[in-house]
């Protein structure tokens, strides 16, 4: 993969990255998430960050301060991530 480090090319083969969270935190949330739907921490995460992120996009959106084509690429976003 031309022009992507080598970090950059595992995460494109593996669709997946490693983030480092606290210890103490992730043993929170794998109590927290004990008897939900969840089934892993990683995935509880995931789905918080997306939320996180879905609401900041939304936020862009509604300032006056971006493109109509910025504003199109987030709807897109959105709409993948079924938010939308």
């Amino acid at each position: 993969m031309i022009g992507y480090t080598s970090e950059e090319t595992k995460v494109k083969r593996s669709r997946y990255t490693t983030v480092s969270i606290p210890i103490t935190l992730y043993n929170r949330i794998k109590d927290m998430i004990k008897d939900t739907g969840f089934t892993s921490v990683s995935q509880f995460v995931t789905y918080v960050l997306r939320e996180i992120i879905a609401d900041m996009e939304r936020e862009k959106l509604e300032s006056e301060t971006i493109s109509e084509d910025e504003k199109k690429r987030i709807l897109d976003r959105l709409r993948r991530l079924g938010y939308l």
